[in-house]
């Protein structure tokens, strides 16, 4: 659909009734360029403007600026009425220039005070304003035949200025009803026409003027909806200086425009040639050449407001002066349209000629302290001055930043790779709007529908999860956000789940991140059971897709339920890891004190070999763990020689040594030899000894 906004028609309307020729009592001294004044000579009088010249100017500035940043595509009909109307010129694109419409007012002349004043009156222009609006344009034309089916999609909107002198608020008001009625009486016209185009939009702006030291008699009003198609404003303005201002406010407003003022600009003196003086100039252009400040913060404004308004902002640069007459080539982002806004000052015309001669000019933003940035350009194309917006930033044809360096801020554990497989697996691609599912959703539907299914659990960061970690689970994490689940599916995830009791019962490690934790981070079972956690919440939040998603929750919550003898065995494998954590921090005690005795840690080696036992009892009855080994039963030698105690503290290795040649001396069969030696010595050769009548006496020395 094309749209044409307000801006696109612009209809303006200027009294030239009796009273417009009026003075505006600003005074023009006229003598003040003569530089030497010979004696007896009269000085020339002062002149004032009338209210017309003043409502002409004002209104060609609004023009030229126009023109100057829109060349096409927004349009001027000017109208002036008295006791007829006087359209200067069309919505043609040929018609739009200030020269063309400067010839038509020369031919139209100033308002002729002598002329009877109930003759004339400012609704003709109205009227005609209205008419107008209701003209279809070039590109309106050429929008509604591209279309042709779609046609009546073609908007048509636009504004009238009104440049008067009002009598009251009263008055004011029977014009503001004066356009609406004819408003309405010319959409009825144009719906029965192919030629005319009702108005769908209309801004009334009425512009009092009055002339200087005189009370206004009309108050200023904000912008107000009078009707659905209509809205009115008015703006109560003294003739001259302030009119001007209020018209550069007005352009501003009605074309998205913005203020850049370039300041320090190095001009030579007309007086002494070898001396320069620095001046600045306004320019206006569109507002997206300031978007790069706003986004960033380095908006820096200026106090250059007026006296009737103070929404008159600029933006200041600073000029640098260029080093060659070459346009370098700079990484722009945007080139947009200037107008100065004094475009008859000298400083004006000198940036204008230097420009047009093909030089360039780099722009920096002031600053207090750092490297300046130079974040603007002006140079010209083809006889046109363009304000360039350098990027200041990182460019997007270097290297991509790291994510740590986006609104993250410290952060760099984002889930990157996962995130860039999530954009591929959410692609959209064109697809016709008549093709509708079962449920009768467009395909847009469908692809919101399933971006908001795969979003409904996401972690961000590579710490803030521990399923979407674990190679295990992405046939489960896959499958479950689908629409609709098979079977099949539900098998897949049921061994998944299965999967992941095996890992429990095998006590196997998880991916379990220990930024920002002390020490070893959570035991194996706090592991696993944030795990179980995480894992019921993803599938939680699609439970109510379908019957089948209920099923893949049943078999987790039936997984999680453990016997008794599971959480037993649980219970002391706890117990031991807390015990020997216990031990630990006690050897190292006494490996630096000297505090604890051998016995008591010799005893909690023998509880823990209990734990041991009744442990494997316990894993001998579960029906869900393998046989445990046959372990040989404690030797008698064993039990009659306990370990003898040594004399001093016991380090942690003896400790552990210990422990371990008793576990081991458990699982095979002791030598012979070994059983019945005595004080662990064994006698070799006792059948030779026994042949030859030799006794063998307890400590393994022979005797006749």
């Amino acid at each position: 659909m094309r749209v044409f906004s307000v801006s696109h028609k612009t209809a303006f309307v200027v009294d030239h009734c009796p009273y417009m020729a009026e003075s505006s009592r600003q005074l023009i001294e006229c003598d003040m360029l003569t530089k030497s004044r010979s004696q007896g000579l009269i000085p020339l009088a002062p002149v004032a403007k009338s209210l017309w010249t003043c409502a002409i100017e004002c209104s060609m500035e609004y023009c030229r600026i126009l023109y100057d940043v829109y060349p096409t595509k927004k349009l001027v009909n000017y109208i002036v009425s008295d006791s007829e109307v006087h359209i200067l010129n069309s919505w043609k694109q040929e018609d739009q220039s200030t020269h063309k419409l400067m010839t038509a007012l020369a031919a139209v002349g100033p308002p002729n005070p002598r002329q009877d004043p109930e003759c004339c009156s400012v609704l003709h222009g109205l009227v005609a304003a209205v008419e107008s609006l209701c003209k279809i344009t070039e590109y309106q034309h050429e929008s509604r035949t591209t279309l042709m089916d779609t046609a009546d999609r073609v908007a048509n909107r636009g504004r009238i200025i009104c440049l008067t002198n009002a009598k009251s608020d009263t008055h004011v008001r029977m014009l503001e009803d004066c356009v609406l009625e004819t408003i309405q009486e010319q959409n009825k016209r144009a719906a029965g026409s192919d030629r005319l185009m009702p108005i769908q939009q209309c801004e009334l702006v009425l512009v009092h003027i009055y002339p200087q030291g005189e009370e206004t008699l009309v108050s200023d009003r904000q912008k107000k909806e009078l009707s659905s198609v209509l809205s009115s404003e008015v703006h109560s303005v003294r003739a001259g200086r302030n009119l001007a201002t209020k018209l550069n406010v007005l352009v501003q407003q009605h074309f998205d425009l913005a203020s850049t003022t370039i300041t320090n600009i190095p001009m030579k003196e007309e007086q002494h040639a070898n001396t320069s003086a620095n001046y600045d100039v306004e320019l206006l252009h569109h507002r997206d050449a300031h978007m790069e400040f706003i986004k960033s913060g380095d908006l820096h404004m200026a106090g250059s407001t007026s006296r009737d308004s103070g929404l008159k902002e600029t933006v200041t640069l600073k000029w640098c002066t260029p080093r060659t007459n070459s346009v370098e080539l700079h990484y722009c982002t945007g080139a947009y349209r200037i107008s100065p806004v004094d475009v008859n000052s000298r400083p004006s015309s000198c940036l204008t000629n230097f420009l047009l001669n093909g030089r360039s000019v780099l722009l920096e933003q002031p600053r207090k302290s750092g490297s300046k940035v130079i974040s603007h350009m002006l140079s010209s194309h083809g006889g046109e001055i363009f304000l360039h917006v350098l990027n200041s930033t990182r460019s997007t044809l270097e290297d991509p930043p790291s994510i740590s360096e986006g609104c993250g801020g410290r952060v760099t554990d984002y889930r990157i790779t996962d995130f860039g497989e999530f954009m591929r697996e959410n692609r959209l691609t064109p697809f016709p709007e008549s093709m509708v599912d079962a449920a009768s959703r467009t395909p847009v539907e469908r692809a919101k529908f399933q971006l908001e299914r795969h979003t409904r659990y996401w972690p961000m960061i590579i710490s803030q999860t521990t399923i979407f970690n674990m190679q295990a689970v992405v046939p489960l994490a896959n499958l479950i956000v689908k629409d609709t689940l098979t079977d099949e599916d539900v098998l897949t995830c049921q061994k998944t789940v299965y999967n992941l009791v095996d890992m429990e019962r095998k006590s196997d490690p998880l991916p379990i991140s220990t930024v920002g934790s002390r020490g070893k981070g959570p035991k194996r079972d706090e592991q696993y059971r944030i795990m179980w956690n995480e894992l019921e919440t993803l599938v939680k939040a699609h439970v109510g897709t379908s019957e089948r998603h209920q099923r893949v929750l049943e078999c987790i919550t039936a997984c999680r339920s453990k016997p008794p003898e599971e959480e037993e065995r649980k219970k002391r494998g706890r117990k031991r890891e807390d015990k020997e954590d216990k031990t630990e921090k006690n050897g190292k005690d006494t490996e630096e004190k000297g505090w604890t005795t051998d016995s008591e840690r010799l005893k909690g080696v023998m509880e823990r070999e209990k734990d041991e036992q009744s442990e494997c009892e316990i894993i001998k009855d579960s029906p869900d763990s393998p046989e445990p080994l046959n372990k040989k039963p404690r030797l008698a030698t064993e039990e009659q020689h306990p370990p003898e105690q040594s004399k001093g503290p016991v380090s942690l290795l003896t400790l552990w040594t210990n422990r371990i040649t008793q576990a081991n001396s458990r699982k095979h069969q002791e030598f012979a030899g070994r059983l019945s030696s005595v004080n662990s010595k064994a006698e070799l050769y006792q059948h030779l000894k026994e042949e030859n009548g030799m006794d063998v006496h307890e400590n393994g020395k022979a005797t006749r």
